[in-house]
């Protein structure tokens, strides 16, 4: 379960490196065999012997491909070392990775969220990596991925929490593209003006009432904090869940938002059916680590922008992922050896670029700032401008996730579908989480 806090600080030399950045095939050994590595210890792997090491992400193509390359470089410079990639959407992979674990057949490094990193390694699942070399990452990603003072997880990078809007679109109809530090007022002002111009089946935005991140940034943005204290205690606030509903409801009796199964319809970063792809809406929330996975769908046809904000920042900030390593992996060792490469080789650094966040490690992300690509730069620029007083990522109080993954969700559809109004709407959150409370 993933909550967020005010922001504390940022590391100077990621903001830098970030600031600096401003002004191909499958892995042919992806697919070969299963090899002769020893299946109980890492020894082969230290002799030279053949291994194979099971990895696991989700993501759009952008990454995929990225990563891809990466696996390909290592085993160039690793000829002892091929990969098996599983790789997909983030639809239905966690219940594939879990089912894997609980069978202890789990890849060897699979992708996590940080939500996840302090479940997982209390089920006994992550191994520990100490000879995986973090010391250029900034403390608080690092400390991210600990647990119990164990270091269990590998950060991937920092994202910033905004929106992606079609510029292009927004350009056609004479409407003004907005400007950093924007207001949750503006953004309602924005959807409204955009009616009159909104083509027979397109619409503004999403239609985000329920949506669980969507309102958490309208709350914070308010000043009225988490939505569940760090004690494990309902606390959204009702009079900001109301304006935020209410508004919405508005929006959608009005045609600026989509009916609820086009809403439902959607999939992101999938190129027949993520709805700002189609051209079906102009604006979506979106993390500054995916625009070049958009980008990559429709190139220079988008542009980020920070999440809106009230009396304080609406959008914040994060490790983006984490790579973990199974305990039950017979290859730890040979795992943690091209989680090092894969955090702190420049090269490796370069070719994944922003696709899943920042890079981590502030010496690497200095030195190739200048090879970012401009839709790096897109990204990263709006993680600077968030980065000056947004919200922090911090893992909250456990035991909420059924919470938000189930009955917010239903409350999302019962909104979107109009089967319950914005205060039945409170009033089954609140009830619902009772059961939940500390």
């Amino acid at each position: 379960m993933a909550f967020w806090k005010r922001f504390a600080g940022v590391s100077t030399t990621i903001v830098l490196a970030a600031s600096l950045a401003a002004c191909g095939s499958n892995n042919s050994g992806n697919n070969s065999q299963a090899s002769d590595a020893p299946a109980a210890n890492d020894s082969g792997a230290a002799s030279g012997q053949k291994v194979k090491l099971r990895i696991m992400w989700w993501g759009a193509e952008a990454r995929h491909q990225a990563t891809l390359n990466a696996l390909d470089l290592y085993t160039k410079e690793h000829p002892n070392v091929t990969f098996e990639p599983e790789y997909s959407g983030m639809d239905g992979y966690l219940d594939k990775l879990s089912t894997q674990a609980a069978a202890k057949n789990a890849p060897d490094i699979f992708q996590i969220d940080p939500s996840w990193v302090s479940d997982w390694a209390s089920r006994g699942q992550l191994a520990e990596l100490p000879n995986v070399d973090l010391s250029n990452v900034d403390a608080k990603l690092v400390n991210a991925g600990k647990y119990e003072d164990k270091q269990i997880a590998v950060p991937l990078g920092s994202a910033a929490e905004g929106m992606i809007y079609d510029k292009a679109a927004l350009e056609k109809m004479g409407l003004t593209a907005p400007q950093n530090g924007w207001t949750w007022d503006d953004f309602f002002a924005l959807a409204k003006a955009s009616k009159p111009k909104l083509a027979q089946g397109q619409y503004f935005t999403k239609d985000y009432a329920g949506d669980y991140f969507a309102y958490s940034a309208y709350q914070y943005a308010a000043g009225k904090g988490l939505l569940v204290t760090e004690d494990g205690k309902f606390h959204i606030d009702e009079e900001t869940f109301l304006k935020w509903t209410t508004q919405f409801q508005e929006l959608r009796e009005q045609g600026i938002v989509p009916p609820a199964d086009v809403n439902a319809s959607d999939k992101e970063f999938d190129p027949t059916g993520d709805l700002m792809v189609k051209g079906t809406i102009l604006f979506r929330l979106g993390f500054s680590n995916n625009f070049t996975s958009w980008n990559s769908l429709k190139p220079g046809a988008y542009a980020m922008i920070t999440m809106p904000r009230n009396v304080e920042a609406g959008g914040w900030l994060k490790p983006a992922l984490f790579f973990g390593v199974s305990e039950n992996s017979a290859q730890k060792e040979e795992a943690q050896k091209f989680l090092d490469w894969f955090t702190n080789d420049p090269e490796a650094v370069k070719i994944l670029g922003t696709t899943r966040g920042n890079p981590v490690n502030d010496k690497v992300a200095a030195e190739i700032a200048s090879s970012f690509s401009d839709a790096d730069k897109v990204g990263i620029d709006m993680y600077n401008a968030t980065a000056v007083d947004g919200q922090q990522w911090t893992a909250g109080a456990s035991g909420w996730s059924n919470w938000v993954d189930k009955d917010w969700a239903l409350v999302r559809d019962e909104l979107s579908f109009g089967k319950v109004d914005p205060q039945g709407a409170f009033d089954e959150l609140k009830s619902t989480a009772q059961e939940y409370e500390n």
